[in-house]
């Protein structure tokens, strides 16, 4: 993966789009520059940025906590299941480099529709995750809003694309925030497409966990 860092401002205080560099050590400078603006975060900004990065890391630690201690005991799993964690730990790391951008130079440009955009789709993503649960061990009737809820948040994500790389095209966006949705895509594609067909098998493994842990209350 090669990446530059845009000049610092451009004529109105955004970035410039970078050009391109063959070495992968700019590329990581590129990221620690990224990165390396959250010294500028105020207060209210920390608390965002601990809030959501927070939450989604929270999910990946719990649903990988969960499959292990069923594993531990004895339950097993479909392949699929390991997705989750594995999706959102990527989804995870994608969005603590992207929100620091959110909150520092490109916090007045997203005041707009994009701020509008991201609301519907961290509204819409966690509600399907909490009617993924609730739709256990087989219930339609919480995966019909779930399944609803995850194509509402994926299109509102597709949307959010398309107003990131118009800002790209018009040279104020740099290739940082663009690779991590890149990622946040892979990842949060990954652990709901996992998601759904462990909840499509009958969530196999589930039932032997919570035995388990029901056992050590």
């Amino acid at each position: 993966m090669t990446l530059s860092l845009a000049n610092e401002s451009g004529p109105e205080g955004s970035p410039q789009r970078p050009s391109p560099s063959p070495s992968l050590a700019a590329a990581w400078r590129a990221v620690a520059t990224y990165v390396g603006r959250m010294r500028e975060f105020q207060r209210i900004d920390w608390v965002v940025y601990l809030a959501w990065v927070g939450l989604v890391g929270s999910l990946a630690m719990v649903t990988a906590a969960f499959l292990a201690f069923g594993a531990r005991a004895g339950a097993v799993f479909p392949g699929e299941a390991f997705l989750v964690p594995i999706g959102a730990a990527v989804f995870t790391a994608a969005i603590a480099v992207d929100t620091v951008g959110h909150r520092t130079i490109y916090k007045q440009v997203l005041r707009g529709g994009e701020a509008l955009v991201h609301h519907i789709t961290i509204v819409a993503g966690i509600g399907s995750c909490v009617f993924l649960c609730l739709a256990y061990p087989h219930r339609p009737i919480y995966a019909v809003p779930a399944l609803v809820l995850t194509a509402v948040c994926f299109l509102y994500s597709l949307v959010d694309e398309v107003l990131h790389w118009r800002r790209y095209l018009t040279q104020k966006s740099d290739v940082v925030e663009m690779w991590s949705h890149v990622f946040i895509l892979l990842g949060h594609g990954t652990m709901m497409l996992g998601w759904w067909l462990w909840y499509a098998q009958g969530y196999p493994g589930v039932a032997a966990t919570l035995a388990a842990l029901a056992s050590r209350t």
